[in-house]
């Protein structure tokens, strides 16, 4: 490849590894694998187009003399570049390492998000643009085949590897994560996606409000939400994958966020339903699927502990674990998505309420 033709490839995978990793974070069903896959194998191909450019510069690299400002970012951007893909691949054979509270996957997503703010800034700045001689070449096209045929074994040969040598790696799930308390209640990890800590929420004065597009608002008691799940509660297995790198599967017992819904009777034009926290933290969701959604308020044989969302929280199969909204203390009918959903994981901790003042 010519220099020109490589550094736009690196910089084109560092975008792509940068939106698969962005996807991801939404990717909770197994129709969803392929996001994970293509994350991976992107990353096999950036580690050896990386090394096949430092094979090519190093001799300047050794000579601090003959260094230049493009040089300086060159050497920041390849220490993000192993730093990122190092505890990829260390996460993925299944190593761990807590850093100020965050493991090794949290600071994975915190490097990937570094490295490209990098690129970004050096490609303004320096880019030049791509010729026809930098692509069309036979040479070139033999070189970018190698290097994709040796990225997909590197990949494919992660799991079997890490079996191999009996790293735990051999057993995360499609989304990378590890299992941790399946079946035990409310043993599995509490996390919040920043730091949400809000106050016990007391059942007696529990109320969950729904409102919005709908005809009757309504106000329900703990005790209202559970009878109108019928006379007995529905169970429903399903698992919980936090983006922080661990699943748990467990039964939830709790009520149909549909059968809740037909209380308060949403109006025709009605596309969405906001779940709504004690700490602002929401997340919205086509009312289609609410059927499949239960507000639980227990797990196996057990209430859920404070940690877990008590008295009521969002169960949602197939999504993440941060879409699992707990402590849920309203529903909000809409006729259009929640733009601002989002923002309201990150600013939450910061309310009173999520600050457990309130």
């Amino acid at each position: 490849m010519t220099p020109r033709g490589t550094d736009w490839t690196l910089a084109l995978l560092v975008a792509f590894l940068f939106a698969t990793g962005v996807l991801s974070l939404f990717a909770g069903g197994e129709s969803s694998a392929w996001v994970f896959a293509a994350h991976g194998i992107a990353g096999a191909v950036l580690g050896l187009l990386v090394g096949w450019k430092l094979r090519r510069v190093w001799r300047r690299l050794a000579d601090p003399a003959r260094w230049d400002r493009s040089t300086v970012a060159g050497l920041l951007v390849t220490s993000f570049v192993a730093a990122a893909l190092g505890s990829g691949f260390v996460w993925a054979g299944g190593g761990d390492l807590r850093v100020a509270g965050y493991g090794l996957l949290n600071w994975h997503m915190v490097l990937g998000t570094a490295l490209a703010a990098t690129v970004l800034m050096h490609a303004l700045a320096r880019a030049k643009p791509i010729r026809r001689r930098d692509l069309a070449h036979r040479r070139q096209f033999l070189e970018a085949a190698a290097i994709g045929i040796g990225a997909f074994a590197i990949w494919r040969l992660q799991r079997p590897v890490a079996h191999l040598f009996g790293w735990s790696g051999a057993e995360r799930r499609f989304t990378g994560s590890y299992e941790a308390a399946s079946f035990e209640g409310n043993s599995f990890p509490a996390t919040s996606w920043v730091a949400d800590a809000p106050r016990l929420l007391d059942p007696a004065d529990y109320r969950l409000a729904v409102g919005g597009l709908v005809a009757t608002p309504v106000e329900l008691s703990l005790a209202e939400v559970v009878r109108a799940g019928g006379s007995a509660p529905d169970e429903v297995e399903a698992t919980l994958d936090c983006t922080g790198g661990f699943y748990s599967t467990q039964r939830w017992r709790g009520t149909p966020l549909d059968r809740i819904l037909e209380r308060a009777r949403p109006e025709t034009e009605a596309t969405h339903v906001r779940v709504i926290s004690h700490t602002g933290y929401r997340w919205s969701f086509p009312l289609a699927e609410a059927g499949s959604l239960l507000l639980a308020s227990h797990v196996g044989e057990e209430p859920l502990s404070h940690e877990h969302g008590a008295p009521l929280r969002l169960v949602a199969p197939g999504r993440r674990g941060f879409q699992w909204v707990k402590w849920v203390v309203g529903l909000e009918v809409s006729d259009a998505p929640d733009p601002g959903a989002f923002a309201s994981t990150v600013w939450s901790s910061f309310t009173p309420e999520g600050r457990g003042a309130a």
